[in-house]
């Protein structure tokens, strides 16, 4: 167990490292670290907790834990786009998307317990004022899911819900799931990664989630667990914890370059999620985002190191797919023959191509489904 095993959460998150000064105190930082990291988390906020910190070996530039969320100079590189999968335009009141008929997601803060440099929603950070993006009270959102009675299903996501006040989610989780046709509730959340203290030493969101979680109306803890390393003694508590309050808890990776993009580290990190009691959901392929690209593989290679990891996985660990979130729906790799990638959309934008299977023409480079498309599509 690590020195902040006991800490309480709050006092953890409070002396959170988040900024240059801080962090060269506690691992080692190049001369041309230390001249350009001020200007890189003025555009994306630096933010590590003291717990995530005691994972990363200090001294090691190439640390797999460290280039999740230390600022690199490749973020110096302007390529990729602020909103890749085009959120906005699915966006139907402030902090409410709707681009799949059954679910409506949510975005319910900005504020997360620490700053992955991929993050897809770097935009919300770049901005000085996310309110057109975020919610604030959530009576809109809420009535929006309402009026919609197709929607089955709410994904609450941002920043991280779980840093919401316990009585806010309370109240919020009682809202959504008072509403007759909403029968499940899912929470993206990066806590039992970056502070599974808020889990271990707060029983109170324990027997929050436990009340929402029963055969009426599910509960889901979706995590993001990239790499062997982040399973810990107080993550694996956090994760039984939810486990024995009835919470389905389910795990998102990112294929990240010089993180996790090797089959052995994919077969370990899946293996033992499944044995901590974490089902492997989905495997995402890297978005184009601005400052981030540096993280992208192209897709024949994330098709190559998932499908040599899973030789390798059990069974149980084998149930995530490689999926690129587009901005035309979720669609899965599903294979790459004779010179051309096939997929499916397991969720589409447009309604008529939910299910549809379609190849294209691989050309080398590709890292996203934009690289293959004729120019003029």
């Amino acid at each position: 167990m690590s020195l902040y095993h006991d800490e309480d959460w709050k006092t953890q998150l409070k002396s959170t490292i988040t900024n240059v000064e801080e962090l060269r105190q506690q691992i080692f930082l190049t001369e041309e670290e230390l001249g350009v990291l001020p200007e890189l988390i003025k555009k994306f906020p630096l933010s590590i907790t003291p717990y995530y910190l005691s994972l990363i070996n200090p001294k090691d530039l190439s640390d797999p834990l460290r280039r999740m969320v230390v600022p690199s100079i490749d973020e110096l590189c302007e390529s990729g786009e602020l909103d890749p999968s085009d959120e906005l335009s699915i966006t139907k009141t402030v902090g409410l998307e709707h681009k799949y008929s059954p679910t409506a997601l949510f975005l319910c803060t900005d504020q997360c317990f620490g700053y992955c440099r991929y993050c897809f929603r770097r935009r919300l950070r770049y901005k000085k004022d996310s309110s057109n993006e975020v919610a604030r009270d959530f009576k809109a959102q809420v009535e929006y899911i309402r009026e919609h009675a197709e929607i089955d299903n709410v994904l609450l996501s941002g920043g991280d819900p779980l840093m919401l006040p316990n009585e806010i989610l309370d109240g919020l989780l009682g809202d959504l799931l008072s509403i007759e046709h909403v029968k499940m509730v899912r929470i993206g959340t990066k806590a039992p990664v970056f502070l599974p203290q808020r889990f271990t030493t707060d029983p109170e969101i324990i027997s929050i989630l436990k009340k929402y979680s029963s055969p009426e109306s599910r509960l889901y803890i979706v995590t993001h667990f990239n790499h062997p390393r982040e399973i810990t003694g107080e993550s694996s508590d956090a994760i039984r914890l939810l486990n024995d309050a009835g919470v389905f808890v389910m795990n998102q990776s990112v294929m990240l370059r010089d993180v996790n993009d090797e089959p052995d580290t994919l077969a370990e990190l899946f293996n033992r999620l499944a044995y901590i009691g974490v089902r492997p959901y989905y495997v995402f392929q890297c978005r184009p985002v601005k400052n981030s690209t540096h993280f992208q593989l192209e897709l024949a290679e994330s098709y190559r190191i998932l499908k040599e990891a899973r030789r390798k996985m059990s069974g149980l660990a084998k149930t995530a797919r490689l999926i690129m979130s587009h901005s035309s729906g979720k669609i899965e790799i599903l294979a790459l023959r004779n010179g051309k990638m096939h997929f499916k959309y397991h969720q589409a934008k447009d309604p008529i191509d939910h299910g549809r299977f379609f190849s294209l023409d691989y050309q080398k480079g590709a890292k996203w489904l934009d690289d293959l498309l004729p120019k003029s599509a």
